[in-house]
């Protein structure tokens, strides 16, 4: 259920008023809150109506403990049981009561015993600590500041900002990275006062004692490592398969907890990773007795018209799915003047991947009376993996018999071999280098960042996606900020019309299983994604399952088209008034590129809709 948290250590409640009243402009429903004076801490938090067993806010007294949680813990019966809660007393227990048991038996250690979605601030009096974590990816967003003395947090970015004194100005390097490169940062936001707790991390602040003037002590932790996940024991692959799949049903069987007939939705793409989302989520609903959920596509609906030869392809797999399983799908997609409205949305605030697309769904979604929207994101990245960086792991372990036997399974010729697999791993330049001076240069996309103002400013570091092997691939892509970039930003968005999104391929135990698995099982031979094939071989119609095309011309195209149907429209609104922000945009490139004919001969609205997104106009 969509909520949103905020709160103060170090001024009182001073704050809560500021900070509650940004959260009421973003969260339909009611406040709480809870302050306790001589410890100068204020929690407060905004969400719909929840049933028993659903609190936000979460006070002990006699023991002088405290939190607020936007949270939904899985497997709670073993941790039920692990804090010795009695069996008829576990369902009136709400996720923020068991946070506070946890803090109780674990202490600090506590976030590692919690699966689920949550991002939590506990404080305890006796010791005179707020304690802060965060989920192992990310899902459930967390920012912060310090201004004054004063510690303050929140759901959103708008709501660290309403809070007295906190500086609006712009963390350069962000805007810099975000606009030259399209990486993202887990730890800062576009504003350099506000920062970001990152996924799988936990924050310990240190009240200042008696009234104590100076900046509180804050210790951050990594509680989560990706990396230290145990490799699974040798077993076939249908077992591994099976594993996966049960991993799978749980994650979709966790997260409908609290929710109501009629009230899940699901992503539908026809790709792999939503169509076994929507399918497993349409299994497990009929299982309960309830409604199948609505599926909602990035597609535009087709009314009586067929849809064009080449766009055909993605509508027959989505109706392939809702044939399967009797689904209802909601297609949408943003018209110019939806797509002019997304784009004059602040990026910086919300979240720089609130795709176009989404929006309509959101809008399509809460009409529906949803509530839950279950997505696949996430998926390419660990789940279905596709396996790159295996031929590079064989090499460097000297694998050569192996080696050779792929290659010969994938077509791969001796040059393209060379070039793309041992090349890279003398010097990650070196391919480019080389295409270079053979006049093969790719094309790169033309960053809409402005000249001097990348001169003075420099990137933020961010991991690179260098395929080494195939876990060290995994791992890169899982510590690369996109991953939490959309999640934070559809959460911003989902949580102002009272949608909630969970990702069941991002659950922990799914991601730990997956990351121990042996790098075969991600490709064979020219199949790429092949575990996951074969476990939803009994899922997914065959057409769905082994579909190796990812071309989506029926997505991209209509909103290609409403990009340049506006350009005349953005070109006359910043002619009219100059943007605050143009000085960080190369406003010259920019104008040139908006234009219908230019766009035509070399279309890459990426670059442009960042821009435009950034750019307050």
């Amino acid at each position: 259920m969509a909520a949103a948290i905020c709160g103060s250590l170090g001024g009182g409640p001073k704050a809560l008023p500021a900070l509650l009243g940004a959260l009421e402009a973003r969260v339909p429903g009611v406040s709480e809150q809870w302050s306790q004076a001589d410890g100068g801490i204020a929690l407060g938090c905004r969400s719909g109506q929840r049933p028993e067993g659903f609190a936000v806010l979460y006070t002990d007294p006699q023991a002088g403990l405290a939190v607020v949680a936007d949270a939904r813990l899985d497997d709670r019966e073993a941790l039920c049981d692990a804090l010795g809660v009695a069996v008829a007393d576990r369902g009136a227990v709400s996720d923020a009561a068991l946070i506070l048991r946890a803090w109780r038996q674990w202490g600090e250690e506590c976030p590692r015993r919690l699966l689920g979605d949550y991002a939590f601030a506990l404080w305890d009096g006796q010791r005179r600590v707020l304690f802060c974590a965060r989920d192992h990816i990310g899902v459930r967003p967390f920012y912060h500041a310090v201004q004054g003395g004063v510690f303050l947090f929140a759901s959103t970015v708008e709501a660290v900002l309403a809070a007295p004194g906190v500086s609006p100005a712009l963390d350069e390097a962000v805007v810099a990275t975000h606009l030259a490169s399209s990486s993202a940062s887990s730890e800062r936001s576009f504003f350099a006062s506000v920062r970001k707790l990152p996924p799988g991390c936990s924050l310990l602040v240190e009240s200042r004692r008696n009234g104590a003037a100076g900046e509180p002590r804050l210790r951050r932790r990594r509680w989560w490592r990706p990396e230290d996940a145990p490799s699974q024991p040798p077993a076939s692959d249908d077992v591994y398969a099976e594993q996966l799949l049960a991993l799978c049903r749980q994650a979709v069987r966790d997260r409908l907890r609290g929710y109501g007939a009629g009230e899940v939705g699901a992503h539908l793409s026809g790709g792999l990773d939503s169509s076994s989302i929507a399918v497993l989520l349409a299994r497990e609903l009929r299982e309960q007795g309830r409604p199948a959920p609505t599926a909602f596509a990035w597609l535009p609906a087709l009314g009586a018209a067929a849809p064009k030869p080449d766009h055909a392809p993605e509508y027959a797999l989505v109706d392939a799915v809702c044939g399967q399983e009797r689904l209802r799908a909601c297609f949408g997609a943003p018209t110019p003047d939806d797509l002019l409205g997304v784009l004059r949305q602040d990026g910086a605030v919300p979240g720089i991947h609130v795709h176009p697309n989404e929006e309509i769904v959101q809008r399509n979604a809460a009409a529906a009376g949803v509530r839950l929207l279950l997505s696949g994101w996430g998926g390419d990245e660990c789940a279905s993996f596709g396996g790159r960086g295996h031929l590079q792991g064989l090499l460097l372990r000297g694998r050569w018999r192996q080696l050779a036997l792929e290659c010969r399974a994938q077509d791969a010729a001796l040059a393209p071999f060379f070039a793309n697999v041992a090349l890279p791993l003398v010097h990650p330049a070196l391919p480019e280098r080389l295409r270079r001076l053979r006049g093969r240069e790719r094309p790169r996309r033309r960053w809409l960042i402005d000249p001097a103002f990348a001169r003075r400013t420099r990137l933020l570091t961010v991991p690179q996606r260098r395929p080494v092997g195939v876990r060290r691939a995994q791992l890169g892509l899982l510590a690369n900020g996109h991953l939490c970039a959309r999640m934070e930003g559809w959460a911003a968005s989902g949580t102002r019309r009272g949608i909630e999104y969970a990702y069941p391929l991002l659950d922990r135990r799914l991601v730990a299983f997956v990351l121990g698995l042996p790098p075969e099982q991600f490709r064979r031979g020219k199949c790429a994604r092949w575990l996951f094939r074969h476990a939803m071989r009994r899922v997914l119609p065959p057409e769905v399952g082994w579909n190796v095309q990812k071309r989506d011309p029926a997505r991209s195209e209509p909103l290609v088209d409403a990009l340049v149907a506006q350009f005349p429209t953005i070109r006359a609104l910043l002619a009219a008034q100059p943007p605050s922000r143009a000085g960080y945009v190369d406003m010259a490139s920019l104008l040139e590129r908006l234009d219908a004919d230019a766009f035509r001969a070399r279309p890459e609205p990426g670059p442009i809709m960042r821009a435009l997104q950034f750019l307050d106009f």
